[in-house]
């Protein structure tokens, strides 16, 4: 059987900006949410799965919430800022209070692709999981890429 790291790593670079752009990170096929929320369970083009091993969707969600986080922290600095040397506590809420309600849900299907493919450059797909066309090249030399 052939291991992961003999087939090679897929391209860091492209797979985390394909994920970005919520672009499967192996091929690069686009549309892969039915729905906001529900993403298809394998990409129409080479097949991988996207939940490769169950409870694969935590790591997503674990970069939702460190990026949220991150603009809430930041949208918090610049309303205190703006707002110094009085804080007027309820025009503050209004401003901050979207933030960790729509936040999460904004980025939802970017952070589920970009999970993807951090996953994927940490774990390259096997030729069980993706059709053989699709599969990294093989690394010639002994170092990672």
């Amino acid at each position: 059987m052939t291991t992961s790291q003999e087939l090679g790593r897929l391209p860091t670079g492209k797979a985390l900006r394909r994920g970005v752009r919520m672009k499967c990170a192996v091929c690069g096929q686009g549309k892969l949410f039915r729905r906001w929320f529900i993403m298809a369970e394998r990409c129409p083009r080479c097949d991988l799965k996207f939940e490769r091993i169950e409870g694969h969707w935590l790591g997503a969600l674990a970069v939702n919430t460190m990026v949220n986080a991150g603009v809430m922290f930041v949208a918090l600095i610049v309303t205190l800022i703006v707002a110094y040397p009085e804080f007027p506590i309820l025009p503050m809420l209004l401003v901050l209070l979207p933030f960790p309600i729509l936040g999460p849900m904004l980025l939802f299907p970017v952070t589920r692709t970009f999970w993807m493919a951090m996953d994927l450059i940490l774990r390259p797909p096997t030729p069980e999981e993706v059709l053989p066309e699709f599969l990294p090249e093989p690394t010639t030399s002994g170092k990672l890429s």
